[in-house]
């Protein structure tokens, strides 16, 4: 399938690949195939996966990287799509050598599950997410804490492999949630050897949610990371890099999310998607008319990136960070 058009080409050539290392690291990324899911199996109609017939393996990542960021060499972090009918035993095919994949995890999965899972992968960690704790325990989405995410069994394993966890904080406060901040300090302190990665700056979209965050108090422990995924905006980027260690900040996209055409913007201390395709992901204002000619969110994450972070750690953020961290779990 073809994603570019004229215009994204011209950014992509004016603004994008005069500033773009030869190698970037895509941190964030969905990978699985139909057969993760039961034969009778769809997605709602107006998922982003049907844009990509209901799978996004990774020959399509591939395909799809070399169109839109041509002269580079692209690298991945990966995991399924965090969807209860999707069989957690089912985990991206990675060589581990540019490519490297984590394990969905569910609290209702016994620790033994999970590390078989991640030992016949060689994965170097886990992605739980809220929705499987939600079903687990009967709670509401927004009901669920950090701490129903994992099971003490599953920590500590990940603990005594130093292995990494992709965390998408719960609850509708997100990063400014006292709840969250607690309970992101707590797992930092308690398990110092699980390289904690924060998705999406903490979910930060909008520049008063990182505001009210503790995100200083975070950047004192040398587990704690932050992925850059879905967030648009080159202040909350500025932001982060100006309060917590730029090394441990990588550069993540959410794709295939990423590769729809809109961009988040901040409105009254909300943030929503406007979205130049009829899919729905979050919050979304759908230009049905066409009123706008977008670029894909993934170069919109680029072009915030770009701004954000100067000289060195530009290369930082785009590659070595994730490189060294997720080369170094795959080694050990």
């Amino acid at each position: 399938m073809k994603l570019m058009n004229e215009q994204d080409q011209r950014i992509y050539r004016e603004e994008l690949a005069p500033y773009l290392p030869h190698r970037i690291f895509d941190a964030h990324v969905h990978v699985f195939g139909k057969d993760f899911f039961p034969p009778d199996f769809a997605f709602a109609p107006l998922s982003v996966y049907n844009k990509f017939g209901g799978e996004f393996p990774l020959e399509l990542w591939r395909e799809l990287m070399h169109e839109i960021l041509p002269e580079q060499e692209v690298w991945l972090n990966c995991f399924s799509t965090p969807n209860l009918k999707m069989n957690r035993d089912c985990v991206p095919a990675v060589n581990r050598k540019t490519e490297f994949g984590m394990v969905v995890v569910s609290p209702a999965d016994a620790p033994e599950d999970m590390i078989r899972r991640i030992e016949a992968a060689r994965a170097v960690g886990v992605k739980p997410y809220l929705n499987f704790a939600a079903d687990h325990y009967g709670k509401k989405a927004n009901d669920v804490e950090i701490r129903d995410m994992l099971t003490p069994g599953q920590l500590e394993y990940l603990n005594a492999k130093g292995l990494a966890i992709t965390l998408h904080i719960p609850r509708s406060g997100r990063f400014a949630d006292p709840v969250n901040q607690r309970q992101m300090v707590e797992i930092c302190e308690k398990y110092p050897n699980i390289k904690i990665i924060f998705a999406h700056i903490g979910r930060a979209y909008f520049m008063r949610n990182i505001l009210d965050s503790n995100i200083d108090e975070l950047a004192k422990f040398p587990n704690a990371y932050f992925d850059t995924a879905m967030v648009n905006s080159a202040e909350i980027m500025r932001y982060a890099a100006d309060h917590f260690p730029a090394e441990r900040i990588l550069f993540g996209t959410d794709s295939p999310i990423a590769l729809l055409r809109g961009k988040s913007v901040e409105i009254n201390n909300q943030y929503a998607y406007l979205m130049g395709e009829n899919y729905k992901i979050g919050t979304a204002i759908i230009d049905t008319d066409g009123a706008v000619k977008f670029t894909t969110f993934f170069y919109e994450q680029l072009r915030a990136v770009i701004a954000a972070f100067p000289g060195a750690a530009l290369e930082n953020v785009l590659f070595n960070n994730a490189k060294q961290l997720f080369t170094g779990i795959s080694r050990s």
